[in-house]
């Protein structure tokens, strides 16, 4: 765990909420100076802290109406064939999320997609056509009522 003190914490709780604040409101809404909110914030993202500067879109808004979560158990866990199998997962661009989980699943996925036409399309590639997908459970989300990545700093 990487060293952070409270005002790394204030800092992070305010980007986490909006990423584009100005370092100078950022500063003013700490009690820190500009210098001083820059210096912590390369220091967060050289440790690790922050991964990334990112957008949140609205998924329905661009025709991804459907999530989808679904549970899959492999048929073989040595290393080479889960590093696949989670490869595959990894590369598709409508898998949201991607879980290596305990109990009586070995994967869960959440899906963004347009149709439910399109998933099928996509259980065909990474599921049916895989010889280490045993077999896999289909939830749809009939509605969403949290969705994010905010940590309770």
């Amino acid at each position: 765990m990487i060293d952070v003190d409270g005002f790394d914490l204030k800092i992070l709780s305010a980007i986490q909420k909006d990423s584009r604040i100005a370092q100078s409101e950022l500063g003013e809404e700490v009690n820190l100076s500009t210098a001083a909110v820059n210096r912590r914030l390369k220091k967060l993202k050289a440790n690790g802290v922050i991964k990334r500067y990112t957008a949140l879109l609205n998924q329905e808004a661009l025709g991804f109406g459907l999530t989808i979560i679904v549970n899959i158990e492999v048929e073989s866990e040595q290393i080479h064939e889960l590093d696949s199998t989670r490869r595959d997962f990894e590369n598709c661009p409508y898998v949201q999320q991607c879980y290596y989980v305990t109990g009586e699943w070995d994967f869960v996925l959440i899906f963004a997609v347009k149709s439910m036409e399109q998933y099928n399309e996509l259980t065909r590639e990474l599921f049916l056509q895989k010889p280490n997908v045993k077999r896999f459970k289909t939830l749809v989300a009939l509605s969403k009522h949290k969705v994010g990545f905010e940590l309770p700093l």
